[in-house]
């Protein structure tokens, strides 16, 4: 530095101060080097003056917390110690029984090396404070030079300390993220939830290799970064003890089995649940959704499940439940051969994928395929999975095809899928909507083909005119449906018969909600869609088979005022089958995903 003043104050001697004359102007090169050396003369300046004040400050900063240490802490016995470059703060047996730690504050304890000028080997531990009283704790720093021991009082707050040694973080919205937390003890393993299932917090986490994880397992963490399992088990505690709900503004209660378990079980799907796409399989069969005609809903629920940014997670390590994105349809339509009466190479297909997955992925091997699910609706849904076992058995199958007497579909295991009829798949909602109780002429009313063992029989005691309440039909008859067609019938009639045809599932049920007539089920074995949400007794009318020749004193024996209930409540409850190309709350898609959820959940083994 001291050459480069010479330098300069020699080139200023050589201009006198002053403008020179023509024969003394500097050349090109020195005026560049002058001005070089002016600027570099300047910075340098700032420098010597900037750094010696930075490093003052810090080591003034490092000598309070030391200082700060030693006053406050008690320098008793150290029950635990935390090692930073673990996510685990093990958790002292000196503890109060409940044995949870919250953290109060992090303070950062940070060596520095004057002599070079610069932070050297940057650390940080933390400082917690114990949410209970006389609770010791110790920090020791990684290189062994410092360490403090404290003794605490009951705090519940975290603050957030400044980012100093490779700690993040999060970005939220504002300074307070609202979410749901949970407390581990003894290495994660016993488990405690909040009291309030709103809790305000700050934050901490940081990053081991790729993996984004919590700062300790004994602090306060959120939901989204609790491993998959161990969020399905606090979800699963957190709905047996669902705060009542008596009055809820977007749900009708009478719908409803429970409406707080399935309020409280909704709001922790949509806060938690994490979907894995196995990217695996080619078109058509699969990723290729069908969103026309009576299997619609196996398309329609691909579809928008695949469009989903907030259930869909590309990090499988992330996800709670894992999607087969296959449709049963398609693979009829390219696998099976006409007339063959042979299901065989369906069932093959769908065994050598499972294996392909199984062997190519860790996922399925993990759980056997219990964290796995797929969504068909065309009838031989349940028969394609008989030749792999574990698909058969384990997985969560979502079927139109819900029938418990062929031991395939597994009652409380596996979903019973609404089957929609959609006509114009850029329309489904087109034609919804009913008459009033008034406007219903018609006592019940039923027209389609007559296969399976249920429809001759209903044709045979109330078909071809017998009574004039009962309009049972085959195929509906031109100059009937000239008069009017099969959807005025409908909305014209106060029940709606939905007999199986050669299997249980009839997509009659929905239609009839679509237009706000009670149904009527004749179907024996068959389970009912979202049968462990909704009341079915206060929107339908289920019969047996055998009692079909008692069918219209058993609808005449519903008094006229329960009739009207049970009415409101289908136009009550369509909000709930209606598929939607953007989905809403509530909706079928998301009524089908809860189910394969709530499901999951009753599966889980807290231990």
């Amino acid at each position: 530095m001291a050459a480069l003043l010479r330098f300069a104050a020699s080139a200023y001697r050589v201009t006198g101060g002053r403008r020179l004359r023509r024969d003394h102007v500097i050349s090109g090169w020195r005026r560049k080097i002058l001005v070089i050396s002016l600027l570099t003369v300047a910075i340098t300046a700032l420098l010597t003056i900037i750094l010696p004040l930075y490093v003052s400050s810090a080591s003034a900063r490092l000598s309070s917390a030391v200082s700060f240490a030693n006053s406050s802490f008690d320098p008793s016995p150290l029950p635990f110690s935390v090692d930073s470059r673990s996510s685990l703060l093990p958790y002292s047996s000196n503890s109060s029984a409940e044995g949870f730690v919250s953290p109060r504050f992090a303070l950062p304890i940070t060596k520095f090396d004057a002599s070079e000028g610069k932070i050297d080997n940057l650390r940080t531990n933390f400082i917690y404070h114990s949410n209970w009283e006389n609770h010791s704790t110790v920090i020791n720093s990684n290189d062994g030079n410092m360490e403090a021991s404290a003794s605490f009082e009951t705090q519940t707050n975290v603050e957030i300390k400044p980012d100093v040694s490779g700690w993040s973080v999060p970005a939220p919205k504002s300074s307070e993220v609202q979410t749901d937390e949970v407390r581990f003890g003894n290495q994660g393993r016993d488990m405690s939830t909040s009291p309030k299932s709103e809790i305000h917090s700050k934050v901490v986490k940081h990053s081991v290799g790729e993996r984004e994880v919590p700062g300790s397992k004994n602090s306060k963490i959120p939901l989204r970064y609790l491993p998959p399992d161990e969020a399905l088990i606090y979800a699963k505690r957190e709905i047996e003890e669902a705060p009542l709900v008596t009055d809820d503004p977007d749900l009708y209660a009478p719908l409803f089995l429970n409406i707080s378990v399935f309020k409280r079980s909704y709001e922790l799907m949509e806060r938690i649940l994490k979907v894995y796409i196995y990217r695996d399989g080619e078109r058509p069969i699969f990723h290729t959704p069908e969103l026309k005609g009576i299997y619609a809903s196996e398309g329609w629920f691909m579809k928008l499940i695949e469009q989903s940014r907030h259930f869909v997670v590309k990090d499988p390590d992330r996800a709670h439940l894992f999607y087969l994105p296959y449709s049963a349809r398609r693979m009829e339509l390219a696998l099976y051969v006409p007339d063959s009466h042979n299901m065989k190479p369906l069932s093959r297909f769908l065994r050598d994928y499972v294996n392909q997955i199984s062997s190519k992925y860790p996922f399925w091997n993990r759980t056997k395929g219990s964290d796995h699910f797929l969504v068909a609706c065309h009838d031989w849904g349940p028969y394609t999975t008989t030749l792999h076992a574990e698909l058969c058995k384990n997985t969560i199958k979502a079927l139109c095809n819900a029938d418990v007497s062929e031991g395939i579909f597994v009652r409380g295991k596996d979903i019973s899928l609404p089957e929609t009829t959609i006509r114009i798949p850029r329309r489904p909602l087109r034609q919804v909507g009913g008459r009033p109780v008034s406007q219903r002429p018609i006592l019940a009313f039923f027209a389609g083909n007559m296969h399976g063992r249920v429809r001759p029989i209903l044709l045979e005691h109330w078909g071809n005119g017998k009574d004039e309440d009962m309009k049972i039909f085959g195929p509906l008859p031109n100059q009937i449906s000239k008069k009017m067609s099969y959807i005025e019938h409908m909305k014209s009639s106060k029940f709606c018969i939905c007999p199986m045809g050669f299997e249980v599932n009839s997509p009659r049920i929905v239609e009839a909600i679509y237009y706000e007539c009670v149904p009527v089920i004749i179907a024996d074995n068959f389970v009912l869609p979202f049968e462990e949400v909704l009341d079915w007794s206060a929107f339908s009318v289920v019969v047996a088979e055998k009692d079909i020749p008692s069918l219209k004193d058993i609808l005449l024996g519903i008094p006229l005022r329960k009739y009207i209930k049970m009415q409101q409540c289908v136009k009550r409850l369509q909000r709930h089958f209606l598929w939607h190309p953007r989905p809403e709350k509530y909706d079928l898609f998301h009524m089908i995903l809860h189910s394969i959820w709530f499901s999951r959940l009753n599966h889980m083994n807290p231990s």
